[in-house]
């Protein structure tokens, strides 16, 4: 590699290790921010940007379900149920999303973190969290999320985690760090089909991608254990911030360019 490269690949590896560490903190991969990121500072068009995304989200979303499962033993019939809904429906979905218009498919996904962040913002707190029922999921009901889910994760290359997530506190009453170990046994395995998908498509920048990959393989653990030691409250509101902010700089990018 060239001297004068070293520069640019250490700054591609600190900004990886940083949405490593967020993805973590937030178990939602990184992709919200990478993808942003990819539209508006590296003038990718949005299939490429979710497809460039999930080289990222892969092994940061692996590593993080691990440390989550570490945390939080879940039934794996649990798992299952919700994983392979999950996958079959980014399949399908991520193979519309490839052949979709690029300026339909760019406002979808802003209107949709955007809709997302405001509802986590303003959410209660969960008056179950932290009874035992936050630790039995109801097996029969993880295909419904799971069909949510995936939909997102195969549409826009992220999402199954802000699907879920809230689905998992309000409807089924688990705390938020459970619901973000049963989104993660949700994303993980569909963030692999979808990249396969954009893959296929040549909807990837494997240059880019894999050394953002690597940056974030050292500060996943880290996020995911700073996020046990928040309040609840908290990491659920930055959470939500963090969506509303790249949600807003998107739209406004979109106006200014039209």
């Amino acid at each position: 590699m060239p001297w004068h490269a070293l520069p640019d690949l250490l700054l591609v590896l600190s900004l990886g290790a940083a949405l490593g560490f967020f993805g973590g903190l937030f178990g939602i991969g990184g992709g919200i921010i990478a993808v942003p990121l990819f539209i508006i500072g590296f003038g990718m068009d949005q299939a490429l940007a979710q497809g460039t995304a999930l080289v990222l989200m892969v092994p940061n979303l692996l590593i993080g379900w691990w440390r989550y499962n570490q945390h939080n033993k879940l039934p794996w019939l649990a798992i299952a149920a919700i994983g392979v809904s999950a996958t079959f429906t980014t399949w399908l979905t991520a193979k519309l999303a490839v052949r979709l218009d690029q300026e339909v498919l760019h406002w979808i996904f802003n209107l949709f973190v955007l809709v997302v962040g405001f509802r986590m913002l303003l959410l209660r707190n969960n008056p179950s969290a932290g009874h035992a029922q936050a630790d039995a999921p109801n097996t029969a009901a993880m295909p419904i999320v799971g069909v949510l889910g995936g939909t997102s994760m195969g549409l826009l290359g992220m999402g199954g985690g802000l699907v879920a997530t809230p689905m998992l506190t309000t409807v089924f009453k688990h705390t938020q760090t459970t619901a973000q170990a049963l989104s993660l046994a949700l994303v993980t395995p569909s963030s692999v089909m979808a990249l396969t998908t954009y893959a296929n498509a040549h909807r990837v920048n494997w240059e880019l991608g894999l050394p953002l990959a690597f940056g974030g393989l050292f500060t996943v653990s880290a996020g995911v254990a700073v996020a046990h030691y928040l309040p609840e409250k908290a990491l659920r509101r930055s959470f939500a911030v963090v969506m509303i902010i790249a949600a807003i700089w998107l739209i406004l990018q979109s106006l200014h360019t039209h």
